[in-house]
């Protein structure tokens, strides 16, 4: 099972959130940031980035800037995910259940058993 965050929005469609590692943040970075439409964090994060190349460059005769570059990688992969919460709490989300299901089909299935008024409108 999985764990998925629920939230809602007054007119807007539910959004689910999975917790846990993001391969794709570890991977993309920023990237991955711009793709979820979390615009603020994602610039942020490629600042960062900007400021590690800065970094590596200056320090390129050691494997410091691998490690560096490495574990900026991990800490988007572990923190992806809530820099997604965060931008959606700026866009007037409000997280409302933490759900449970084997993938986000059956979160969302359980999140219209616990609450049927988002079943009778037209949100997808």
């Amino acid at each position: 099972m999985r764990i998925f965050t629920a939230h809602l929005a007054p007119g807007r469609a539910p959004r689910l959130i999975r917790e846990g590692f993001s391969l794709g943040a570890f991977l993309f970075g920023p990237v991955w940031l711009f793709a979820q439409r979390a615009w603020v964090a994602g610039i942020i994060a490629l600042a960062v980035l900007i400021g590690l190349g800065v970094v590596a460059s200056v320090l390129n005769g050691s494997n410091l800037p691998l490690i560096l570059l490495l574990g900026y990688a991990a800490l988007l992969g572990w923190n992806g995910r809530d820099l997604c919460r965060w931008s959606l709490a700026r866009q007037g989300y409000e997280e409302s259940h933490v759900l449970a299901g084997r993938d986000s089909d059956a979160a969302y299935a359980r999140l219209i058993t616990r609450d049927p008024t988002l079943a009778a409108s037209d949100l997808p």
